[in-house]
């Protein structure tokens, strides 16, 4: 491992968080971005020259040329692209949600185990000082026992090969469902039990769900509802989603708002509302605490197995919404 700058590479541009991960590596100090591979070559050749980077043709080459590598693909690519890597000895970094089904999860998480690379999972909302703080005051005790948990991932539609059930494998709850999933098994430190979930298509003229709301249950009785829709309007909602928690506990209640930090711009000229971040680079924390673990040769921050927990409860969330009943968990 070089001690002065990590190469990074980008495989694919499919994901609309790819952007945000370039302009982010050009920000950390000891970090270069160390090519990009797409298999759509206008896509990557475009994105290479937007972000001063190589384009490679040959997925194999960009690997062979970079430190670690960042999985940015349409959700079905993510085991491909990571078998790719882990075959490789490249340490990868996996856009959620890890997999579409949980073959595929275990898949990877295996490949990855055997071949010695570390596998993680892009989940940057745990890097919110909102988020923390959080988690600082329900691990202390400070509100109590927890009784009941309210959060939603309410955002817009993206539009694309998010639509494509084949590509992405699911909807909004496939979209939206594991940010918040992840923050409930890393704030509470349990699993979940079970999920009763209702789905539909009602917002859009989509081939998969758009809106849907999720009662769980962790560990010990508790429980969350979710509602991951894509029911913001497009034309007019600041961002891709609003990760918000009401708790109350039996000592006290928090609210949680990931995406408050922002000053708020209207005008007629823009047409919709613009929020400007004044704080946390969620995106460059993840990246951060990604490369010091490989430098350090650390366990991944957040590992493939919090990816694979994530996506179980998607997973389970279909199953129930197809047949309108509770499922157990886990699946596996």
């Amino acid at each position: 491992m070089p001690s002065d700058r990590l190469r990074v590479g980008i495989i694919s541009f499919a994901h609309v968080h790819a952007p945000a991960y370039a302009v982010a590596l050009h920000q950390i100090p000891g970090a270069v971005l160390g090519g990009i591979w797409d298999d759509v070559p206008e896509r990557g050749q475009q994105a290479a020259t937007q972000y001063e980077t190589t384009f490679f043709a040959d997925r194999e080459l960009l690997l062979a040329s970079v430190d670690t590598v960042i999985v940015a693909s349409e959700n079905r690519g993510h085991r491909e692209h990571v078998l790719a890597a882990a075959a490789a000895g490249v340490p990868v970094l996996c856009e959620k949600p890890l997999a579409t089904t949980l073959a595929d999860a275990q898949a990877m998480i295996q490949a990855c185990e055997a071949a010695g690379v570390a596998l993680g999972t892009a989940f940057p909302v745990r890097y919110s000082a909102a988020v923390q703080s959080l988690r600082t005051a329900v691990q202390s005790g400070l509100l109590g026992e927890t009784l009941m948990i309210r959060a939603t991932n309410r955002g817009t539609y993206p539009g694309g090969w998010f639509g494509d059930p084949e590509l992405a494998g699911g909807g909004a709850l496939m979209d939206h469902t594991v940010h918040v999933a992840d923050l409930l098994r890393w704030i509470w430190q349990r699993e979940f039990t079970q999920v009763y979930a209702e789905a539909a298509t009602r917002h859009h003229e989509i081939a998969v769900d758009d809106c849907g709301l999720l009662l769980i249950t962790l560990d010990g009785g508790l429980i969350a509802s979710l509602d991951p829709s894509w029911s913001r309007p497009v034309n007019a909602f600041p961002t891709w989603g609003d990760v918000t928690m009401e708790v109350t506990g039996t000592g006290g209640a928090a609210n949680l708002d990931v995406f408050a930090q922002n000053v708020e711009f209207f005008g007629n000229a823009r047409g919709r509302t613009e929020w400007r971040g004044w704080g946390d680079n969620l995106d460059r924390l993840l990246l951060e605490d990604w490369l010091g673990a490989i430098r350090e040769n650390a366990p991944p921050p957040i590992s493939g197995w919090d990816g694979l927990r994530a996506a179980e409860l998607a997973l389970a969330a279909y199953r129930s919404a197809a047949t309108h009943l509770p499922v157990a968990l886990p699946l596996s």
